[in-house]
């Protein structure tokens, strides 16, 4: 068996923990409680999983330095911290393989037009096509197969994995990241309704991605019908997303799996919108709200809402909406057993009729 890469001590020491067991326990690697073995290192950070703790075979674990007094199994260590989700992040890059490196240059497969513009620091990969006028800024990655439209521009230090479109005139800006699949720019879904059926209205805008956003897999982004769809800052998509055009999501807003956001509709800065939910078009939803899963937005909510259900409700609202339909569950059950019991005395009355 091979040396161990640290000891139980030593992840307590890079953990900033308090060290509680034995300290000289080989930890070769990091899993969730329910998948470790005992050269594992594993965490305890949602309150849900407390009854994973003692069965995992994790050696050692990351607790909260208060509420969890059990003591560890001979064999085991736990190491309390402030922050057990946050210090286990810290130590997951110490098992898993360095990030990928990409060779600056162009492959020779790739497509790049004689008037797009490529720094000599970018990586542009198999198969990809820049077209002309497009852009790409130091230190960019463009996966092998994705596609850069006319006059596009991804600024510096981007990530674009395989396969993804970005189309004519869009601009992304520094440290973007874009997934596998992805569109964007594609054409906003308008049409007018005219006696010879669907006629298109044209959308001649563009999308503007800004620093530090990330887009995850088969997200489509749709470009305005005039002006621009605007990601500001550090906003963070989750995968299947539906933007719509002239959509503005305001700066560190998180839009989790597949939400769809109607047309020239803003979503506030830090807003938080749940996997599943809507939100119809024109709207404003205020910095800071919350929309649970699966709800939907109808009408403008303002800066700190909290927000559940279709259509959406204050979550208080909410779960008086639920604890009132339990109420009717409850009254409908008694009321037939009330029907049961009249039926059983009418019947007595009858019989000494």
């Amino acid at each position: 068996m091979s040396e161990a890469k640290y000891t139980s001590a030593r992840i307590a020491e890079i953990a900033g923990g308090e060290l509680v067991g034995p300290g000289d326990l080989p930890v070769n690697g990091v899993a969730a409680l329910a998948l470790a073995g005992t050269d594992d290192v594993s965490f305890l950070g949602d309150d849900r999983y407390r009854p994973q703790v003692m069965p995992s075979a994790a050696g050692v674990v990351l607790i909260p330095a208060r509420g969890f007094d059990e003591p560890p199994p001979a064999g085991r260590a736990w190491v309390k911290c402030a922050n057990p989700g946050a210090a286990f992040a810290g130590l997951v890059p110490l098992f898993v393989p360095p990030p990928l490196e990409y060779p600056a240059g162009v492959h020779a497969s790739a497509v790049v037009h004689p008037a797009a513009v490529v720094a000599p620091t970018a990586h542009i990969g198999a198969l990809a096509v820049i077209e002309a006028g497009a852009r790409v800024g130091a230190n960019s990655v463009i996966g092998g197969g994705a596609y850069l439209g006319r006059d596009a521009v991804v600024g510096e230090d981007c990530l674009i994995y395989p396969n993804v479109t970005i189309r004519e005139r869009c601009i992304l800006g520094n440290r973007v990241t874009i997934h596998s699949g992805t569109v964007i720019g594609s054409d906003g879904f308008g049409y007018e309704q005219t006696p010879q059926g669907h006629r298109k209205v044209p959308q001649v805008g563009f999308v503007q991605i800004d620093d530090d956003v990330e887009v995850g897999a088969l997200v489509a982004v749709d470009r305005a019908r005039f002006g621009k769809t605007w990601i500001k800052r550090d906003v963070k998509v989750d995968n299947l997303v539906q933007i719509a055009h002239n959509v503005v999501i305001h700066e560190h807003a998180l839009i989790i799996a597949q939400v769809g956001i109607s047309g020239s509709t803003s979503i506030g800065a830090g807003c938080v919108l749940a996997g599943q939910a809507g939100v119809a078009g024109h709207l404003t939803v205020g910095a800071g709200t919350m929309l649970g899963g699966r709800g939907g937005i109808i009408k403008d909510a303002p800066p700190g809402s909290q927000l559940m259900g279709m259509p959406a409700v204050d979550k208080r609202e909410y779960v008086k909406q639920l604890t009132a339909y339990k109420g009717v569950e409850r009254c409908r059950k008694e009321i037939a057993d009330l029907k049961a019991e009249i039926a059983e005395l009418k019947a007595l009355l009858a019989s000494r009729a």
